[in-house]
């Protein structure tokens, strides 16, 4: 099973790496060494062809070190002070880490609001792709500065698997303080058994799953498993890994003990369904020449579009129909109904002088769109 694991991690292209603050931070200081070490599985796995977004935990643990704060729960403003002053050299060790190896850093702070509202959703994405198309690798982490706990995530492993869907990973690896899943506690059971492959989230596997342990991590097995079922029903596969050895990526690429939850299809087939399955705010009429592009797997330019029918907003799903009146396909629309409107039949070129602001050179891109 450990095969399949570093194989489906070898082939992957877009690879999302959770990290805990217990790997990060010791004691309030950061693991200059661990994370040295990461820094080069990063550089062996783009070496490799792949893309990487980091997520990572340890805001609030390196900003208890630099104000003094105690062990142990914080006041709501305690916590988000921490966040503060632990967030910029959260980033700066990035930085210094992955700068030696010609790597561009980026950093990308969300709150649950920002995955849950539509608009903010795409947002987060476009500028995700944007930075991976550029080379970078985005350093993500919840935005506890701002966040209370109507609008968090609360842990950064479900973080971790929203993004991995998000951005159409391929894999998702939790790097954790265990090696992976076991039939009970293995550190109060001693019958527990390693589970190596887990095909299907069944309620026995739920029920295996424990609570948080660390002082510092906030995740613990349950929200291990609770992101599997995100990341696989989005076509991604994730692995559970022991983290804390100096390169965990390649220890996993080697064999390294981990289990791996198979995903159900991969992204784009599982992102395909998902908009399929939508129910449509609105129709966008097209021309032939448009029909035929689609057909090529190209985007719809507001050029092809010839009419607008019904009201919806940035990011909802319409259905495109064809200058016969049939049914062509469904895309989610990167412009509100009157924009759309507005820009009908126009170039690319023209959208800017139109709507008085750049926009979205397509009015519905090839990855959100179904035929």
């Amino acid at each position: 099973m450990e095969t399949l694991t570093a194989t489906s991690l070898s082939d992957a292209k877009t690879i999302v790496v959770k990290i805990g603050s217990a790997l990060l931070v010791e004691q309030g200081a950061l693991r200059s060494a661990w994370l040295d070490g990461l820094a080069e599985d990063v550089a062996m796995l783009r070496a490799n062809g792949a893309r990487v977004v980091i997520v990572s935990s340890g805001s609030i643990a390196l900003g208890r070190g630099v104000l003094h704060l105690p062990a142990g729960a914080l006041p709501l403003e305690q916590s988000q002070a921490a966040a503060a002053a632990g967030q910029i050299r959260l980033a700066r060790a990035y930085q210094e880490a992955l700068d030696p190896r010609q790597i561009t850093t980026a950093q990308i702070l969300l709150t649950l609001e920002d995955t849950a509202d539509r608009r903010r959703y795409l947002n987060a994405r476009a500028t995700l792709d944007a930075l991976l198309s550029l080379g970078a690798v985005p350093i993500v982490n919840e935005n506890d500065t701002v966040a209370t706990d109507e609008i968090r995530y609360g842990d950064n492993d479900r973080l971790a698997a929203q993004i991995a869907v998000m951005i159409g990973a391929d894999h998702l690896v939790l790097l954790s303080d265990i090696d992976g899943l076991y039939t009970a506690n293995p550190a109060t059971d001693p019958e527990a058994t390693h589970i190596p492959r887990v095909d299907a989230i069944t309620p026995e596997i739920e029920a295996m799953a424990g609570e948080p342990v660390s002082g510092l991590s906030k995740g613990g097995m349950k929200t291990k498993v609770l992101a599997a079922k995100t990341a696989i029903a989005g076509g991604c596969a994730m692995s559970i890994t022991q983290g804390d050895v100096s390169r965990p990526l390649k220890a996993l690429m080697d064999g390294g003990r981990s289990t791996v939850f198979v995903p159900v299809g991969d992204p784009a087939h599982a992102r395909k369904n998902w908009i399929g399955a939508m129910k449509p705010k609105g129709e966008i009429i097209v021309d032939a020449g448009a029909v035929t592009a689609l057909g090529k797997g190209k985007s719809l330019l507001p050029a092809g579009v010839e009419d607008v029918v019904g009201l919806f907003g940035r990011g909802d799903p319409v259905v495109i129909i064809g200058p016969t009146g049939k049914r062509i396909g469904m895309g989610l629309t990167r412009y509100t109904s009157a924009e759309a409107e507005a820009i009908k039949g126009a170039q690319t070129t023209d959208i800017e002088a139109i709507l008085g602001y750049t926009g979205r050179a397509a009015l519905i891109h090839r990855d959100d769109m179904v035929l």
